[in-house]
């Protein structure tokens, strides 16, 4: 029985060490080094859809995938970054730029968190003020003066 074992265990490892040698390295998807270093590049400057907090260098999702594949074909054919970029902004709009250009449509886009803070740091800033205030010392009353001094005496005898 122990040697139908170890017989079995033998040529599992064969297999495991054929399979192995067959394994080769990844190649790239395509021949042309020039075109996967632009598509590297331009993947990298574009947003993927689905994802939208993504680069298509960064994202997994199918559309991403599409969507290198599109500009792998325009780079094979020679166009340039800008040209496959126009291309994409014309279909998809500038949201397919990761950095979308500061322009009247984006402005919102560009200032509107600096304006969130300015908004935020003046509202803190009033919101203090109207603190300070109302924190002013303002003198006791009869009552309050009662207590205040039945609780120091109450300190003192403990």
């Amino acid at each position: 029985m122990m040697p139908n074992i170890f017989v079995r265990l033998m040529l599992v490892c064969c297999l495991m060490q054929a399979v192995s040698t067959w394994a080769q390295e990844a190649r790239p998807m395509e021949n042309n080094a020039v075109a996967e270093v632009q598509v590297q590049r331009l993947s990298e400057q574009l947003r993927c859809l689905v994802c939208q907090n993504q680069t298509l260098a960064d994202s997994h999702a199918e559309l991403a995938q599409d969507l290198k594949q599109e500009i792998r074909e325009m780079a094979a054919k020679g166009m340039s970054d800008q040209a496959i970029i126009d291309y994409l902004v014309a279909r998809y709009g500038d949201f397919v730029r990761y950095r979308p250009p500061l322009k009247s449509t984006t402005v919102l886009l560009w200032l509107g968190p600096f304006a969130l803070l300015l908004a935020g740091g003046v509202g803190l800033f009033m919101t203090l003020r109207r603190r300070e205030k109302l924190a002013v010392d303002a003198p006791l009353n009869a009552d309050e003066a009662r207590k205040v001094s039945e609780l120091l005496e109450m300190d003192k005898e403990s």
